[in-house]
């Protein structure tokens, strides 16, 4: 049973993330957005709509998962008699994400480009987009077809759905990068998700407005004009000993290469058996109890789908599941789950410019810690905090910038701690900053250690003999946003 003064710490912490929750949801409804010039919506499908043999030829080679697929939407001609769009866009959109919002604003978009080119994420895989829908562009427009060759210069993707979402997007069109079939298209975002870490950090909101029929138009004018920004992404490598990650999410797949660092020495022993997971994330990772916090909230979702209504009444249940799951109270002792991460973790870092893995060590009372690569988290938070320029030196800091090839590492201790952290009346633990992570865990008492890339939680089951290791280090190329701003 909670003690009183527990329960009484959970109650009002509750209250008070809540309803942080509900003022930063007003403030990122984006209504200001709607004011200014009216978007014409002839002249707008004129400059985003495809030729309709290059579309369908795209679609069809997607659909059979064949480059020459739709080899027969093409006439002796090709489509050089057709005008070609100015700014032609694609659109995802993840129809599970913002409640009742998601099936309706699929329709409203592909009313207005084609709907050829607003694929839904249950149908069409943004690596079937990838490896067929622009591998078709390239064929035509190295069979000399002007129309595609100009449409694969300047395609856009535009992804609606939460931060989940626009990592697996942006994951796999980095497999254009990895392949040399540059350029890689730059992407825009329609904030639906719960968090919308990602979109906020470069102009679009942190959720979409009530009015969202008129606001589409200018989101699509943004999202076709806007301006480049760079985005680092880090590659995230995971050895464990035996065992296997249950229903794994999109960002994290299975392999059997890992490749460590080999010049940290590992003194312990090593199991028989390994199995191997990697994937990219963009904003943050994070291991302990945020991450268990998330995990359940995201398994309670898809367990009663009608709780989902959208992103105001996610965060209100997100914030009362939080206060159930014992982050907020004092005594830990009766469950080791609820222990700091100390007893169970070994940290190791490498410096910006520095070939040397240093040892970190990790604060006794820190309950989760956080590889960030925003300045947003958590619906818009800064936890790092706008450090002051004498504090930045006095620790060995820099600025931190989405594309300097820096992760902030820090921790958050308890409830309280966290939710202070998350109305930004104090920053989190400050505990480096870091080019690459190397983190060796051991269960201790636990049988499970939660974990999450970009708001994608999983369940992590460890051993008492064998460590997991996990190392994160900066991919060599950077993503390209739309700055919607």
């Amino acid at each position: 049973m909670d003690s009183p003064s527990a329960e009484g710490e959970s109650s009002t912490t509750a209250l008070f993330v809540t309803r942080s929750s509900m003022m930063d949801s007003i403030r990122s409804l984006g209504l200001s957005g709607l004011a200014g010039v009216k978007i014409d919506k002839e002249e707008l499908t004129r400059r985003l709509l495809m030729p309709q043999n290059l579309r369908l030829a795209m679609l069809d080679s997607i659909k059979k998962q064949d480059v020459e697929g739709g080899n027969h939407h093409f006439h002796l001609s090709g489509s050089d008699n057709v005008p070609c769009p100015e700014s032609p866009i694609v659109v995802f959109i993840n129809p599970r994400s913002g409640g009742r919002i998601g099936p309706v604003l699929k329709e409203r978009l592909q009313q207005l480009i084609s709907e050829e080119q607003v694929f839904d994420l249950q149908d069409v895989k943004p690596h079937d987009f990838v490896r067929y829908g622009l591998a078709c562009l390239e064929k035509w427009a190295n069979n000399g077809d002007f129309c595609a060759k100009e449409i694969r210069q300047n395609i856009r993707v535009l992804v609606a759905g939460g931060d989940g979402t626009v990592g697996w997007v942006l994951g796999c069109l980095g497999e254009l990068n990895q392949k040399g079939r540059e350029p890689v298209p730059p992407v825009a975002i329609v904030p639906l998700g719960t968090g919308n870490d990602l979109s906020r950090s470069f102009g679009w909101g942190g959720s979409f407005p009530f009015a969202w029929k008129s606001g589409i138009k200018k989101t699509l004018h943004r999202a076709a004009v806007g301006p480049i920004s760079y985005l680092d992404s880090w590659h995230f490598v995971m050895e464990m000993p035996g065992g296997e990650v249950v229903d794994p999410p999109h960002s994290l797949h299975a392999t059997e290469v890992c490749c460590l660092d080999k010049t940290l020495e590992f003194e312990e022993a090593v199991p028989d058996k390994v199995n191997g997971y990697e994937g990219v994330f963009y904003n943050y990772f994070s291991i302990g109890m945020d991450a268990q916090v998330a995990y359940g909230f995201h398994h309670l979702r898809n367990e009663k789908p009608y709780l989902a209504h959208g992103p105001f009444t996610n965060k209100i249940i997100y914030s009362g599941y939080s206060c159930s799951q014992g982050w907020f109270l004092t005594p830990c002792t009766s469950d080791p789950g609820l222990r700091g991460l100390k007893n169970i973790l070994r940290m190791y870092i490498k410096r910006d410019s520095c070939s040397e893995w240093e040892r970190v060590p990790v604060p006794k009372s820190v309950r989760a810690i956080i590889a960030l690569n925003l300045h947003n988290y958590g619906s818009g938070r800064n936890p790092w905090g706008d450090l002051k320029p004498e504090y930045l030196e006095k620790k060995g800091f820099v600025e931190a910038r989405a594309d300097d090839g820096i992760l902030e590492i820090l921790g958050l201790k308890q409830g309280w701690h966290a939710s202070f952290v998350m109305v930004e009346l104090i920053s989190a633990k400050h505990i480096a900053q870091a080019s690459s992570v190397r983190l060796e865990i051991r269960s201790g008492e636990r049988k499970d250690v939660f974990m999450q890339m970009d708001g994608e939680p999983w369940k992590l089951p460890v051993s008492k003999d064998y460590s997991t290791l996990v190392e994160i280090k900066k991919v060599p190329f950077q993503s390209l946003m739309v700055n919607g701003e």
